[in-house]
């Protein structure tokens, strides 16, 4: 009867959460919160929920999305939080929008991610992200179940900037902070394999894992360089058909009723 879209994140520790762990623990949500979810046909029915382009384990998150399908009416205000009392804390819910539109999975084009760099100066940071730039391809590898595989991921990165720490950061500690625009496109190129690229082309080697957080993700627009939000065209078709309080009124207004 009624489909939801949720925007959800995966901060601090529950960062290093598995998909598989995020889906338990949302499913157990959903039957605490007592949602009236649709179910699969079958042997084995499962609530009819579709992940969209989730990231990797370890990576943070500010901008994850999913669809729920009810069986009857809800309050996407009400739903989400009720969901968020029977979350842990660093899986929130922050926005929730009744489905009028198809493709939410099409409208993921592109990521915002943020990846901090302790131990790497700027200086290093911005010399590296120059030179990824300039080059035309950069071409890294990753290993996958069907071994290793080599792949470009300098075309994939629509944006990449080297930015300054904020002021409270202790200034005894060297630490670079990373934004880049990434394209989801085939292969995924992912935020390591864009380090995996900076230090084929200006030797940049943190000496610790980077901390990486997607803050965004959906359409791309090119003209702009921008990443827009993917549940603004339900929210815009939602608004188009509540009837506005003047088109109430008048509905309401008997016929050849007019001012004495």
């Amino acid at each position: 009867m009624q489909r939801i879209r949720l925007r959800y994140t995966k901060r601090g520790r529950l960062r290093f959460t598995s998909h598989r762990d995020f889906q338990r623990a949302f499913e157990r949500a959903l039957r605490r919160a007592d949602v009236p979810m649709a179910y699969s046909a079958g042997f084995t029915p499962h609530p009819k929920v579709s992940y969209a382009n989730a990231a990797p384990t370890g990576t943070g998150s500010e901008a994850e999305y999913l669809e729920i399908a009810l069986t009857a009416t809800r309050d996407p205000g009400e739903l989400r939080e009720l969901l968020n009392e029977s979350l842990p804390d660093g899986l929130d819910i922050t926005d929730a929008v009744e489905a009028r539109t198809s493709g939410l999975a099409d409208r993921l084009q592109a990521s915002v991610w943020e990846m901090r760099l302790d131990g790497v100066t700027p200086e290093e940071a911005e010399k590296a992200v120059r030179a990824f730039l300039a080059a035309e391809s950069v071409e890294v590898q990753r290993r996958t179940k069907n071994g290793m595989r080599s792949f470009d991921a300098r075309s994939a990165v629509a944006d990449l900037q080297a930015v300054r720490p904020s002021s409270d950061r202790p200034e005894d500690k060297p630490c670079a902070i990373l934004r880049l625009v990434v394209r989801h496109l085939t292969p995924a190129v992912r935020p390591d394999d864009v380090l995996s690229g900076l230090r084929a082309v200006a030797d940049l080697a943190p000496p610790v894992p980077a901390a990486v957080t997607r803050l965004a993700q959906g359409l791309f627009d090119e003209e702009s360089g921008t990443v827009t939000d993917p549940l603004a065209p339900d929210r815009e078709a939602v608004t188009a058909a509540t009837p506005t309080a003047a088109g109430l009124t008048a509905a309401k207004a008997p016929e050849g009723a007019g001012s004495a």
